[in-house]
């Protein structure tokens, strides 16, 4: 069976990640649970590798509460060449020498991207355009204008360089980023700065929010306490939980504080309450006039 809360997955290049979620449908359907939600929580592209989270069931109604999480990656940054998916699949658009890159000169572009910023996605991303993704439109041949995003990087830092003039130069980077951020533009946004073009060779996501790529071929589930940890709970008694189950209001008693908290600097993401009852999540809670009313009734909790 497949059960019900959010599944840390580890995506394998070359897999898109509706292959992902539709490994965990044969797996459902195998199973006898025909209609059981899924989704994930924030795409990979096919080429990158690393954590993907798939929720499950009800754990699909947490699925708002994962796109403002920060989100750790290592990316492959190739210089001299700039292509038109901003990554290794894509043609050519420019070349130039990038032979004069030093650590110090690639440390100094980087910081003009730290916090917000606007950001132009790639023309292959999944950005909808007119109601439809923006990469069905580039492969249809079809001009895609894509509009500037308001995105936020938290940290970037150079782990290794390899800047030898005898073969193609590259950079490893590790950063960490709010959701809706592409790591594709931040590659092609970082070799026009320095005037000699870039793609993304390779991605990797190492994290997100509290949560680690579990490593291939590894699948951990994550119920109860463990799911939406920066969120703040309040413990509900039977009454209260049976009051919450029929859409009454509790009062706001006492919560406690997250057992996670973001990192400094991080935008808020507006954690709402998290409504536990036996070790089992079973709403998610906003204070109204009249005490704490359920926005996400998580039936037979998680």
């Amino acid at each position: 069976m497949v059960e019900s809360g959010i599944h840390l997955v580890h995506k394998t290049v070359g897999q898109s990640s509706f292959d992902v979620i539709r490994g965990f449908k044969r797996r459902a359907f195998e199973a006898g649970q025909k209609k059981l939600a899924l989704g994930h929580g924030g795409t990979l592209d096919p080429f990158a590798d690393g954590l993907l989270l798939v929720l499950a069931g009800q754990a699909t109604r947490l699925m708002e509460l994962m796109h403002p999480l920060p989100k750790t990656y290592l990316a492959e940054v190739v210089w001299g060449v700039e292509t038109d998916t901003c990554d290794l699949h894509g043609k050519t658009l420019s070349e130039a020498d990038a032979s004069g890159l030093t650590p110090g000169t690639l440390d100094a572009a980087l910081a003009p991207l730290l916090g917000w910023t606007e950001q132009v996605p790639p023309a292959t991303s999944a950005k909808k355009i007119d109601g439809e993704a923006a990469y069905r439109k580039a492969h249809r041949g079809e001009a895609v204008i894509m509009k500037p995003c308001r995105v936020f990087l938290l940290s970037a830092r150079w782990i290794a360089h390899d800047l030898r003039q005898d073969q193609s130069c590259r950079s490893t980077l590790e950063l960490t980023c709010r959701g809706g951020y592409y790591v594709r533009s931040l590659a092609r946004d970082l070799g026009r700065a320095l005037g000699c073009g870039a793609h993304l060779g390779a991605l990797r996501r190492t994290a997100i929010g509290p949560w680690a790529d579990p490593g291939e071929g590894r699948e951990r589930l994550l119920t109860g306490p463990d799911l939406v940890p920066w969120c703040p709970t309040r413990l509900l008694t039977d009454e209260e939980a049976e009051h919450l189950s029929h859409g009454r209001a509790i009062p706001e008693g006492e919560s406690a504080p997250a057992t996670w908290v973001l990192p400094a600097g991080f935008p808020d993401p507006g954690a709402p309450l998290r409504a536990m009852h036996d070790d089992r999540l079973v709403a998610l809670l906003k204070p109204t006039e009249d005490g704490l009313r359920t926005f996400a009734n998580l039936r037979g909790g998680l």
